[in-house]
């Protein structure tokens, strides 16, 4: 390639089609779905290396410094990471990112992928982008078509104008146009012509080109979006866009904002291993199911099933499935989903019902993750609460107290320090410290490894608001989550 392509990684959904392992607290992009990594990981991996720059991350303020502890879990470094106030589609997204690459590197190539998905090949879609380079580099907006294997009904589809090259090369071709999701007598015709591939929603295109688009067909959004970047506040090494001017951006993909309008349209066919992991059935068909059918993920065993998806996410639990037939079954320390695979679509319809019943397991996950790491209840009653929790080497909890509770740490790996109304102490495993109710304390690991340590809560109230921050690394207010 002659020059770099500039990833941007898309990662703002909440992923509610696979609870209870993707929730609002926690979504699919950074779980380990399907492999050692998470999809978030791998897709920032697969565009990485040589002929690529450092991406740039979009994402919700929820979820900045995960971002930023799995990328640094697979050694890549953001060019950027811009804060989403709130979603609003990918067309938004998408635009900011180009502004804000155009803004240092005036029509450079980028490269936008949704960082949800699985390409098992990724040398073939390496393969695949570097071919797509020319086109784009000439003004096209280039899309990336996947080989339909089955009448799929949950996809857009793309449109051909000749049928791909027999062994699927990479060659790019024209576009004839979009397919919206179709009926499943659609996608059986449109499957058996030939002539149509999926919509990844993968894209590359040169930010003048983008730009120039977005100008010609949404040049309202266009000034909503420079206005958000305008005014958009630094915090640490995230870019926080200013969420008025946002809040006047319309809600739109990028499909319909631009795509579907756009006359210099070049489609990439890729003919390797590709899915969106939309629900749990794409899980189960993206996992190899064996001779039965049969998925099993985690401490989980299947006796005589057939077609099933049996995955347990706690190593403490035994999950058994005896004679199932095309069942999905998913078991969380909190939470457990059984259904028909048929019925797979439907677990949004339980989020829902679990949110007016409100139910915490709609959203959040029993793990909280924070910049410092992690923490997870142990136990809960009227006036105590147990909790584990994981500090990350070099990270530090602000400096705090509290009104209505005191706390017992007992630090069961590695070596804290904490500090007390101004007295420090290296507290290593097997020890504990006392902070009584009011005292100004906090705790950091100068080490190398984690800081693992059980806290016990007591007092009259044990809610997470009840926090007074006087210093923080990270930049968090009083009572604030993360």
């Amino acid at each position: 390639m002659a020059q770099d392509v500039h990833p941007v990684l898309l990662c703002g959904g909440a992923g509610t089609r696979l609870w209870p392992l993707s929730r609002k607290s926690y979504p699919k992009q950074f779980t380990r779905l399907t492999g050692e990594e998470s999809l978030f990981q791998a897709a920032a991996r697969r565009l990485s290396g040589e002929g690529f720059a450092a991406p740039i991350v979009v994402t919700g303020a929820d979820y900045r410094f995960v971002v930023t502890e799995q990328l640094a879990g697979v050694e890549i470094a953001a060019a950027a990471t811009l804060i989403e106030p709130e979603g609003r589609n990918t067309g938004p997204a998408i635009l900011a990112a180009a502004l804000a690459l155009h803004a240092r590197a005036p029509g450079a190539l980028m490269l936008v992928a949704p960082s949800d998905h699985v390409i098992s090949d990724a040398p073939a879609f390496r393969a695949a982008v570097t071919a797509a380079v020319p086109a784009a580099e000439a003004g096209q907006l280039v899309t990336f078509g996947i080989r339909a294997t089955r009448a799929e009904t949950g996809y857009g589809w793309l449109a051909l104008d000749a049928p791909p090259d027999a062994r699927f090369a990479p060659v790019p071709q024209p576009l004839r146009g979009f397919v919206e999701k179709p009926d499943a007598d659609t996608a059986a015709r449109l499957l058996a012509g030939g002539m149509h591939l999926w919509n990844a929603g993968i894209f590359l295109f040169t930010t003048t080109a983008i730009l120039s688009a977005f100008e010609a067909h949404q040049p309202a959004l266009v000034g909503a979006v420079a206005r958000a970047l305008e005014e958009a506040a630094q915090d640490l090494h995230f870019l926080r866009l200013a969420p008025d001017a946002w809040r006047d951006c319309a809600d739109i993909s990028i499909d319909y904002a631009v795509m579907e309008k756009a006359a210099n349209l070049t489609v990439v066919p890729y003919g390797g291993g590709w899915s969106d992991l939309g629900g749990w059935e794409a899980v189960w068909r993206a996992s190899g199911p064996d001779a039965s059918g049969t998925v099993t993920a985690g401490p989980a065993t299947a006796i005589d099933c057939a077609g099933s998806l049996l995955r347990a996410e706690d190593g403490q639990q035994a999950l058994v499935g005896i004679g199932l037939r095309d069942i999905i079954a998913v078991a969380m320390p909190d939470a457990v989903l059984v259904a028909h695979r048929d019925r797979a679509q439907d677990v949004k319809r339980a989020v829902s019902a679990l949110r007016a019943a409100g139910a915490p397991q709609a959203e959040t996950l029993p793990r909280d993750y924070r910049p410092w790491g992690w923490f997870e209840s142990l136990a809960t009653g009227g006036r105590f609460q147990v909790k584990r929790i994981h500090v990350n080497p070099g990270a530090a909890l602000s400096l705090q107290s509290h009104h209505h509770r005191s706390e017992h740490w007992i630090v069961v790996e590695g070596t804290a320090r904490v500090v007390i109304d101004g007295h420090e102490q290296l507290v290593t495993e097997n020890q504990s410290v006392y902070i009584p109710l009011g005292a100004l304390h906090r705790m950091e690991n100068p080490g190398k490894v984690p800081v693992v340590l059980i806290e016990v809560q007591t007092g009259a109230y044990l809610g997470e608001d009840d926090i007074i921050r006087y210093e923080d690394l990270y930049a968090r207010g009083e009572g604030a989550r993360g």
